[in-house]
């Protein structure tokens, strides 16, 4: 296993999962729930910006790896699934939000897996509708954590429940536009590998 500033940061992110469901388990007493908000949004906040950071330095310093490439998409997934149960407990996203974007993320995981096995795996590379779905869940998240007025303003909680649903309808979209494009192959292979 490769070892380099890029993957270090990638297992930040894994050790910084906990963090952000563990806050909500402290009594109240030593924690209040707005501080207990205040808390998980920043170190979802710190995890996130180690996600653009991480694969900014890899390219920067020319340390890709295929270890890191592996990493790097486990790490997110594991983030956006941590977060989005506990914004389920905490009744701030809706139950079948949270179960579309999980699964699609294990259904697509699984396809790219497979798609990789049989040598096709740019047939399934990240998309823009990917991209822009991931821009709206990764906003949509810390703002559901803050779960407060911001600079009096902004009500964090309907803005982001309104990224969210664009998040899973963006969701649904992208593991059709995926679908599609391995379908062919899916067809050809019979569903099986050689």
């Amino acid at each position: 296993m490769p070892f380099n500033i890029p993957i270090l940061l990638t297992w930040l992110r894994v050790a910084l999962i906990p963090l952000v469901v563990g806050v909500y388990y402290l009594p109240a007493h030593w924690l209040p729930r707005s501080d207990q908000d205040t808390a998980a949004t920043l170190v979802f906040v710190v995890a996130a910006v180690t996600d653009w950071f991480d694969g900014f330095l890899a390219r920067r310093w020319n340390q890709t790896s295929a270890f890191g490439a592996f990493l790097d998409p486990v790490a997110d997934k594991l983030m956006v699934a941590g977060a989005l149960l506990v914004l389920v407990h905490l009744d701030r996203v809706e139950h079948f939000i949270a179960f579309i974007i999980i699964g699609r993320e294990i259904a697509i995981s699984a396809l790219r897996e497979w798609m990789a096995q049989i040598g096709a795996s740019r047939s399934v590379a990240v998309s823009s509708i990917g991209k822009i779905k991931t821009a709206a869940q990764m906003t949509a998240i810390p703002l559901l954590l803050w779960h407060d007025m911001l600079f009096r303003v902004v009500d964090t909680q309907r803005l982001g429940e309104y990224l969210m649903y664009l998040a899973a309808v963006l969701t649904v979209w992208s593991m059709f536009y995926y679908m599609r494009l391995a379908w062919p192959l899916i067809k050809e292979k019979g569903g099986m590998m050689d």
